[in-house]
């Protein structure tokens, strides 16, 4: 794997171009048997973790995947912060000195190494998959574990640094596109509903981050007293209840209120193309109109896929990334203009007016 591909692309593969259910992440925490966990370690023994990790992954025989190893400590920050706004790391590895990540080609499977765990094992898919990621990242965990010996309680299960991750390990996530429920203020009702019944709503990039173009993540908050099954059925069930909710809550703007709706995603569009400065927030809620127009044959001349391309393109750090330069904020909002214009020109289909259908 190239390191510069990996920086560089913008097309993963775990990225739906399904419109509310985006993807699906599984995170399995484990810690080493006889080890210090990686809140109090020392850094021989954070050498040591990442070294049994690499003999498990890289140098004995690994028949499920080609994994690359990436230390955070060799990494420049900006590269760090590309790597978390593709999800492939955590904000909190990238802060890590004693950090590793290893990653497969394809950006779906990755362990990252010495974060708040020794060992989370990440898969990501797109869409609504999560029995199927379950499976793939259930199958890394069995191969490292014939090699390591974990941390584990015959009563209270796998032992983490955190006790909401005790028992089962499993976090399990579904990413949303949720526009509608967030115009018509009914997200803040759903969001009480979820934690009602034992799940957790946070932003794009998890605990900690904020909206951003009405994405959210919802996921399992107990991992202890459950099995995994019954933990991906609930997050599952608790998903389709959702996305019936946005589908009824865009029936009623298309219904109620279709000029709105058809101007409010007019405008994103024209200001994604013509615009010569840009935020991150505006692309952001940009974006998710624009999104939320081709869902709804509002628009009929945008590629999909491009607007997942957009949606990684226009943060800080793929920007200077792709500028090849640290850039300071006005330069990248000038920066994100010429980008979100030049792929969305790129992408286009055809021209029919300004990209809306007639009504």
């Amino acid at each position: 794997m190239n390191m510069e591909r990996l920086l560089k692309s913008t097309s993963p593969s775990w990225l739906a171009t399904e419109d509310i259910v985006m993807s699906t992440r599984i995170r399995l925490a484990r810690n080493l048997k006889g080890l210090k966990f990686p809140i109090c370690f020392s850094e021989e023994e954070a050498e040591e973790v990442e070294e049994r990790v690499q003999q498990a992954l890289l140098i004995e025989k690994n028949d499920l995947h080609a994994f690359m190893q990436v230390k955070m400590k060799d990494l420049p920050k900006l590269h760090r912060q590309v790597l978390v706004e593709k999800h492939l790391i955590s904000p909190n590895l990238a802060s890590q000195p004693k950090g590793a990540v290893f990653l497969t080609e394809d950006e779906t499977l990755s362990v990252m190494v010495n974060e708040e765990d020794h060992i989370r094992i990440q898969c990501l898919a797109p869409a609504m998959n999560l029995q199927e990621a379950f499976e793939r990242a259930k199958q890394l965990d069995e191969h490292l574990q014939q090699k390591l010996h974990y941390a584990y309680d015959e009563r209270y299960g796998f032992l983490t640094s955190c006790p909401t991750n005790v028992g089962t390990g499993l976090r399990a996530s579904i990413m949303l596109h949720l526009p509608a429920l967030t115009m018509t203020k009914k997200i803040n009702h759903v969001i009480q509903m979820i934690t009602r019944l034992g799940m957790v709503v946070r932003g794009i990039y998890g605990e900690g981050s904020g909206n951003s173009g009405n994405i959210y993540q919802f996921s399992n908050q107990i991992t202890l007293g459950k099995s995994s099954k019954e933990i991906l059925q609930e997050l599952e069930g608790v998903v389709q209840r959702v996305v019936a909710k946005e589908k009824e809550a865009r029936k009623q703007l298309m219904t109620q209120a279709p000029l709105f709706l058809e101007d409010r995603v007019s405008r994103a569009l024209g200001t994604l193309r013509y615009a010569k400065v840009l935020t991150s927030d505006e692309a952001a809620s940009c974006l998710s109109n624009v999104r939320l127009g081709v869902a709804l044959e509002l628009i009929s001349n945008i590629v999909p896929s491009s607007l997942n391309e957009c949606m990684l393109l226009m943060q800080p750090g793929f920007i200077q990334q792709y500028a090849g330069a640290m850039l300071q904020p006005t330069e990248r909002d000038v920066y994100r203009a010429q980008l979100m214009q030049s792929k969305l020109t790129e992408q286009t289909k055809g021209e029919k007016g300004e990209g809306l259908n007639d009504v």
